[in-house]
């Protein structure tokens, strides 16, 4: 009876603890979060749109994220780029489950795994004035450049040393040509130094230093130079720099050798100096004449006169990387003495005359040469010895400047030129030899040089004409002109008004005829006007 008066108390009881406990085990089990009303609490990860798991709170998958990264970055010595977007899914849950933060991260770890873009790899870019080339490592880089100065170098004296520029803010390297004969010279001196148990000092230093003063060097003879490459350095600055770059941007070895080495052609230029001729200059600079003259507007023939002074275009073969060095040789050559000038005040700079032709001679020499390249920019002889001595070329040549010439007319349309022709009008020559403008009566016409005025009038065919004898021999006509404004004996200056222009003489219309004379005979007139 009284069993049964409990029974539903205990019954109820039980019930009760059951749930308290059951609910207190759902709060604390792995794997579920509890339900907070502060908005999402179970976040579904994806990454590159594959879903990686669930987690409890977002910066756990942001560091998982992180932490992937550094693991498959810290496992290639390149630099490696990858696709990386991370979106998510929020829920606010009373229960929830959450996936295992290891296979979470593990999973993370595979896509980005697969969103892998290509990798850069690490590499060095070598700059050269306009030059760049981008190798692999440090090792490529410096065998590029010991195949530039092996070029000149055929017993591998000369090295290439790569060190970190002093004073850059970056991490920039620099190369230098180093002397590993000299190099190896001061590592055996300091060794002897090292050596040495007791250096000398005091009195016996400057004894040995007072004796070594005063001993004189003896003359030397050929037999006492060093011949050969002395030193080398890169004619440009040298600059060295780390980059990550795409395998596709990175340049074999061996083509990048061929392309620095092998010789481009660029314009240069060469100025004459004294005693140069045409045919020389072509020797020295491997081009022919006709060559020089086409690529030269100063140039009409391979008979033009040149100056010193002028410069000429010439083309140069250069390499991409170029290198100075210095060398010193000994020659058995035939040589030129320097030609011996007589300046003559009353000539012009035009006029020359040759009084005694040279004789070549020779002579054995051990001279001091600087090159860039295949190129000699400096020469010094250090000992000669005269075999045959050379016979000096002595030439008169004149001072003065020449006069110029000027259009002797402002305007006017060219309306025949210098040579043959179909005659415009009965009576006229079919070889015209002179210059024709078209311009109306009335233009001033000036003197094209100054010079003294030797006929002024009627000239048949010419109509009204002047000519004026200049100094340099040379004469100017000035033709159809409709009125005459000098006289004979006149002397005129350049661009001084001399006439009017007309129609007078045998013409098909107002114009202006104008010749230039040299020794008497008619020469086209623009290659002389400025």
């Amino acid at each position: 009876m009284r069993i049964t008066k409990y029974r539903k108390t205990v019954k109820f009881t039980y019930f009760r603890w059951n749930m308290v406990i059951l609910f207190l085990c759902l709060l604390f089990m792995p794997g579920y979060v509890k339900f907070e009303s502060t908005g999402d609490n179970l976040f579904h990860i994806f990454v590159n749109g594959i879903d990686v798991g669930s987690v409890a709170k977002l910066e756990e998958a942001e560091d998982m994220l992180w932490d992937a990264r550094r693991e498959i970055a810290a496992a290639s010595d390149d630099l490696v780029l990858m696709d990386v977007n991370m979106t998510y899914v929020g829920e606010e849950m009373l229960y929830g489950y959450v996936d295992d933060p290891q296979e979470v991260y593990t999973r993370i770890r595979e896509a980005l795994q697969d969103s892998i873009l290509e990798a850069d790899t690490r590499s060095y870019t070598l700059k050269m004035d306009e030059y760049m080339v981008n190798l692999a490592s440090i090792e490529e880089l410096r065998q590029l450049l010991q195949a530039v100065i092996s070029k000149y170098d055929s017993e591998d004296n000369f090295g290439v040393e790569i060190v970190q520029e002093e004073g850059r803010l970056f991490n920039v390297l620099t190369a230098h040509v180093v002397d590993r004969l000299s190099q190896q010279e001061a590592r055996e001196e300091m060794r002897r130094q090292e050596m040495q148990p007791f250096p000398e000092a005091g009195v016996q230093a400057q004894l040995t230093e007072l004796f070594a003063q005063e001993v004189e060097p003896e003359e030397k003879d050929f037999d006492d130079y060093d011949l050969g490459v002395m030193s080398m350095q890169f004619t440009e600055e040298v600059e060295i720099v780390e980059a990550y770059l795409p395998q596709s941007q990175l340049m074999p070895l061996e083509q990048a050798i061929e392309e620095v080495t092998k010789e481009q052609e660029t314009v240069g230029t060469y100025t004459v100096v004294s005693g140069d001729t045409l045919s020389e200059i072509s020797l020295k600079v491997n081009i022919p004449m006709e060559t020089l003259v086409a690529m030269n507007d100063s140039l009409e023939d391979i008979n033009t006169t040149i100056r010193v002074g002028q410069e000429l275009i010439i083309t140069v073969p250069e390499p991409e990387v170029s290198v100075e060095r210095q060398e010193v040789n000994y020659y058995e050559e035939i040589y030129d003495a320097e030609v011996i000038y007589i300046d003559r005040d009353d000539w012009y700079t035009t006029q020359t005359n040759v009084v005694q032709q040279p004789s070549a001679g020779l002579r054995k020499i051990v001279a001091e040469e600087t090159y860039v390249d295949d190129t000699l920019v400096q020469r010094e002889i250090l000992k000669e010895e005269i075999v045959i001595e050379a016979v000096a070329k002595i030439m008169e040549r004149g001072t003065k400047v020449p006069p110029t010439y000027i259009k002797p007319i402002s305007g006017g349309r060219a309306s025949s030129g210098f040579g043959r022709r179909t005659a415009p009008t009965k009576g006229a020559s079919t070889y015209h030899k002179g210059q024709d403008w078209a311009v109306p009566v009335g233009t001033t016409v000036v003197a094209s040089c100054g010079g003294r005025v030797s006929r002024a009038g009627w000239g048949s065919g010419y109509g009204y004409v002047v000519y004026i004898d200049h100094e340099d021999g040379r004469q100017t006509r000035y033709a159809h002109l409709s009125k005459i404004l000098v006289k004979v004996g006149d002397y005129v200056k350049q661009g001084q008004k001399i006439a009017l222009s007309g129609n007078t003489g045998i013409t098909s219309g107002p114009h202006l005829h104008f010749e230039i004379l040299i020794n008497g005979t008619q020469v086209n007139p623009l290659k002389y006007l400025q």
